[in-house]
């Protein structure tokens, strides 16, 4: 009987050459970020919280661009460090359970910035220079 291959075994799951995720892969990660984008959305709006607020605030994260005028390296951590969902999920959930409103508004917008970036296809940073991203190489910044 012959064995079937998985789907993490043909070619559009194998990753590329330079680390970067190709194919199915990178269109699974690009729909999680379009998820958690909807979602922060979603409950941003149930909660009723200020779309003043989120509209100013929803591009705060790229800020952390300027650390590359540090050079690429430390460009790299500022930009990965505010850009990965561990902190902005802290964030909302401390504002949730403390009653800080403004925490959790932060947080979600934070959370939707995050997803919207993934979906568009701008991944975490390597140190080897801006465009250089897991979900593969951006000249679009």
């Amino acid at each position: 009987m012959l064995a079937s291959a998985s789907p993490i075994d043909t070619p559009a799951y194998v990753a590329s050459p330079r680390g970067f995720v190709t194919g199915g892969v990178r269109t699974l990660l690009r729909l999680e970020g379009f998820a958690a984008f909807a979602a922060a959305l979603i409950v941003y709006a149930q909660v009723k919280f200020s779309w003043p607020a989120f509209a100013l605030n929803f591009l705060a994260p790229d800020l952390a661009m300027l650390a590359y005028l540090a050079g690429p390296r430390a460009g790299a951590i500022a930009y990965n460090l505010v850009h990965t969902y561990a902190l902005a999920l802290a964030l909302m959930l401390a504002g949730f359970l403390v009653g800080v409103p403004a925490a959790a508004a932060g947080g979600l917008i934070w959370i939707a910035h995050i997803g919207f970036d993934r979906a568009l296809g701008y991944g975490l940073k390597y140190p080897t220079g801006f465009g250089d991203t897991h979900l593969g190489r951006s000249c679009r910044h």
